[in-house]
Order: C-alpha cells, then sequence, then structure tokens
C-alpha cells in the first residue's frame, strides 16, 4: 500500500518567516535599511531638482511659472500616491509594491535625464513622484511590524537620518552637477541608490504583506474614494495658487470645489464602511485620539515646516541680501545638528513617551520662528544660525517619535493604512504651507511696502510660528487615554 500523498504546496522560501529564519536577528535591519535606500532616493529626487530649474528655463525656453512645474507636479504625484500605499502592499506584497515602485523611480531618471521635450521631462517628473509617494509610508510600517516596541525608535532614529541626509546634501551635489554637466545629469543621480534598492528588496523584502499574511490578489481598490480625494487635492492646490493672482475669483471657486469634494469623499468613504466595501481611508483610525492628534500634528506640522523651508532662504536672500553661499553657510550649523539629533531622538523615544517629544520638539520649532521674526539687519551671523539650530533640534525631536506616538495602540492590521495617511496628511499640509505663506509674504509686502519688507518677513515667521503653536496643543493630546499603553514595552516583534 503506498503511502498517502501530501498535496499541500511547498512553503514559500521569500515569505517573511523563511526570510526570518534564514538571516537571523539581524534581517530587520537589513530590511529597514534596504527601504531606506528606495526612501533616500525618493527624496533625493524630489529635493535636488529645484536647482536646476534656471538651467532648464533656459534650455526650453521656458517661463518661471512653467519650469517650476518640474517640481510642483512631483509633489502633487507623491501626495496623492501616498494613501493607495496601503492597498498596493495588501494586494501584491512588500516586495512587488517596493520593486516597481523603485523601478518607476527609476525610469522615470533615465528617461527624463534623456528627453528632449519638456512635456516628457515633466511627464516623468509626475512618475517620480507617484513612485515616491508609495515607497514614503513604507519604512514606518517595517518599523512597527518588524521591531519590537522598545526598538521602534531607534530604527526610525536612524532611518530619519538617511532621510535628513537626502535633502542635506541634495541641492549642493545638484549645483555642483548642473554647472559642470547640465540639467540632465540631476536626473541621473537617484539611479545608483535605485540598482542598488531594486537588487537588494529582491533578496530581502518578503513577497507576504505587512503582518506575515499573504498577498491577496482578489484585494479590490477604492477606484471612486481615489477619484474624490486626488480631485479634492487638485482642486485645493490649485486654488491656493490662483490666490496669487490678482482676481481671486477663481482660486475661490476652486477651494470651495475643493471643500465640496471633500464631504463627498468621507461620505462615501462612510457608507462604504458600512457596506463592508473597501475603502480608501480607514475613517476608523480617527475614532483614537492619539491617532486624530496626530494626524492633525502631521498636517500643521507639515504646514510650519515646508513653509519655513520656502520662507528662510527667501528671507536670508531676498531679506537680508546674502549671497548664496554665505546663506547656505549660516543654515549649515543648523544641518549638522538636525543629523546629530534625530538618531539620538530616536533613542529616547523608546523610553520618553513619544508625545511628549513631539510637543517639545514642534514648541522649539515655534520659538526658532518666532525668535526670526526679531531679526534685523544688525543680527549677528552667529545668532541667526543658532535660532535655526533651535529649530532643527526640534524637528529633530519630532521626526522619529510623531509616527510612533499617532499609531501607539493600533490594531497591528491598520498599521499599514495608517502610516499611508500620516504621511498623506503631513504632505499636504506642506503643499498648503508653502502657498499660505507665499500669499501672506506677498500681502505683507504689499501692505508694508518694499521699503519695509524686512518687517513683511517678520509678520510672516510669526504666522508660522503660531502654526507650529497649534501643532503643540495637538501634540500635548497625542497621550493615549489608557496611560499603560504610554509605557514602553519590551513584547516580541509583529509578524
Amino acid at each position: 500500500m503506498s503511502p498517502p500523498v501530501d498535496d499541500a504546496p511547498p512553503p514559500d522560501p521569500d515569505s517573511l518567516a523563511a526570510l526570518r529564519a534564514r538571516h537571523g536577528p539581524r534581517y530587520r535591519w537589513m530590511v529597514l535599511g534596504t527601504v531606506m535606500l528606495g526612501t533616500v532616493a525618493a527624496i533625493l529626487s524630489s529635493t535636488i531638482v529645484n536647482v536646476a530649474v534656471p538651467d532648464l528655463s533656459r534650455h526650453f525656453g521656458l517661463g518661471q511659472e512653467r519650469a517650476q512645474w518640474v517640481a510642483a507636479g512631483f509633489m502633487a504625484a507623491m501626495t496623492l500616491s501616498m494613501l493607495p500605499t496601503s492597498w498596493l502592499l495588501a494586494r501584491y506584497g512588500y516586495r512587488r509594491t517596493f520593486g516597481v515602485a523603485v523601478s518607476l523611480l527609476g525610469l522615470g531618471g533615465a528617461v527624463g535625464g534623456l528627453a528632449n521635450d519638456y512635456g516628457l521631462v515633466l511627464a516623468m517628473r509626475v512618475l517620480e513622484g507617484l513612485a515616491a509617494g508609495v515607497l514614503q509610508p513604507i519604512p514606518a510600517i517595517i518599523a512597527v511590524h518588524a521591531f519590537a516596541p522598545h526598538e521602534r525608535g531607534k530604527a526610525m532614529g536612524l532611518f530619519g537620518f538617511g532621510v535628513v541626509l537626502a535633502p542635506a546634501i541634495g541641492p549642493s551635489v545638484g549645483g555642483v552637477l548642473v554647472e559642470h554637466f547640465g540639467w540632465r545629469s540631476i536626473f541621473f543621480v537617484v539611479l545608483p541608490f535605485c540598482l542598488i534598492a531594486l537588487a537588494a528588496g529582491q533578496r530581502l523584502l518578503p513577497t507576504t504583506a505587512p503582518g506575515g499574511v499573504p498577498a491577496d490578489p482578489t484585494r479590490r481598490l477604492d477606484v471612486a474614494g481615489l477619484g474624490l480625494v486626488s480631485a479634492a487635492t487638485l482642486a485645493l492646490l490649485n486654488g491656493l495658487v490662483q490666490l496669487h493672482h490678482p482676481d481671486r475669483r477663481v482660486g475661490l471657486a476652486l477651494l470651495a470645489l475643493a471643500a465640496l469634494l471633500t464631504v463627498g469623499f468621507i461620505v462615501h468613504q462612510r457608507r462604504g464602511a458600512r457596506a463592508g466595501r473597501p475603502t480608501l481611508l480607514a475613517l476608523q483610525l480617527f475614532d483614537a485620539r492619539p491617532f486624530a492628534m496626530g494626524a492633525l500634528v502631521a498636517f500643521i506640522y507639515g504646514m510650519g515646516l515646508f513653509g519655513s523651508t520656502y520662507l528662510v532662504p527667501v528671507f536670508m536672500q531676498s531679506g537680508l541680501h546674502f549671497p548664496p553661499s554665505e546663506a547656505g553657510a549660516v543654515l549649515l550649523p543648523a544641518g549638522l545638528v538636525l543629523a546629530v539629533t534625530i538618531p539620538l531622538a530616536g533613542r529616547l523615544s523608546d523610553r520618553v513617551p513619544p508625545h511628549r517629544l513631539v510637543a517639545i520638539g514642534v514648541l522649539l520649532l515655534a520659538v526658532s520662528f518666532a525668535l526670526m521674526a526679531l531679526i534685523g539687519t544688525g543680527t549677528a551671523l552667529w545668532l541667526i544660525a543658532a535660532m535655526a539650530v533651535v529649530g532643527r533640534i526640534g524637528l529633530g525631536l519630532v521626526l522619529p517619535s510623531l509616527n510612533l506616538g499617532a499609531m501607539r495602540g493600533l490594531e497591528m492590521a491598520m498599521i499599514s493604512p495608517a502610516s499611508s495617511s500620516i504621511n498623506f496628511l503631513r504632505q499636504l499640509g506642506g503643499a498648503v504651507g508653502v502657498s499660505v505663506v507665499g500669499i501672506f509674504l506677498q500681502w505683507r509686502i504689499a501692505v508694508r511696502g518694499e521699503a519695509q519688507a524686512l518687517a513683511a518677513f517678520g509678520d510672516t515667521f510669526w504666522l508660522v510660528a503660531a502654526v507650529c503653536a497649534l501643532a503643540t496643543l495637538a501634540a500635548v493630546r497625542m497621550k493615549p487615554a489608557d496611560a499603560a499603553r504610554d509605557a514602553p514595552r519590551h513584547d516580541a516583534p509583529a509578524s
């Protein structure tokens, strides 16, 4: 009599469990390093192109408004592609999602660098932005799933160091490349990162979805929800841009449309949840106070951070009349302090409740901007550098702690949509912040006159400081209602 035949499929050698068994305890750090490479490439792509805008304008004979779309198109695409990341990971798993996103980022860089038509260059920037938006939420998902709670802060701190390094060196490297090799060279910078990340991802990332469960190829995308939120976001961003024009009626109409579409999106999501259909945004996340407050902090913090990223360089050169090289030298110590602060803050968030670090961080940002509002033509350079350092310490405290604090206490199944939502709101806040700061500065200069432009910059810094102060109030309320959740735990990593 023949033995019974086992019809069970062989175990997947590239599942999370198999890869953990193969590589041992170091595996979680190898995975984090892999997704870190992809995200660094994405952030580098987003920051390095700005220095090439004048060269692009000359090459294609563009006005400033059309040339700026290489940056604006990237930002809009990146913002919109963050929300579907959770669905992509659940349907296709880590390896395929990461691999396709990195491949598209590399393709955008290669084709964009070879293009002879501005329309194709712009299309490739949009493609890069879509890929970058998918890549950015993944590290936080990895950190929560792969690391024990008492190690998550350290993991996010090390990842944050790499994320900060990209925008710190991007403009400098881009300036050298553009000066010696032209605008095309900056598109090719991401290719080595993409190739290494792609090779490492194929070897180290599991084929399974977050939580170690098999990818579900039948999982449906909320197409209507994605269409509504995309239309609302584009109407909002274009409406804010239109407010720069003397006739603001088009801008106000677009903002009203954005509000209407947002209400429609929320209604659609609630109906879908009640009917048991897949939704793009898990609105039940906002029932948890830490997440709801963390989402609010992310949006306000994004407004303050990105708004100031636009404001400070303009202030240094147009308000204080520093040459670009001198302005960069003044801000260099702040960048170095930030790079040191983030890993330390990551370790600290394993011992101190994250909501406290977030509150202290955004408060320091507010103080930094308030101090900058007091800068005059006679202010010493070292004092300006010190003001910037205060803000960068605050930024370093926030970066590793915000995701951890907002997602603390959530079920593991909700980590992926929570990370996508937090990143989306931070990025959307950033896009809104840049426009609001530009509109407010333009208004204050018109009110005060060109002779008092420095005072107009001071008014705008007070606005950014007030925005960050609001984020401080929300950060304090990120504390879980159950104080026991706030204590560091030492259980095993989630699978």
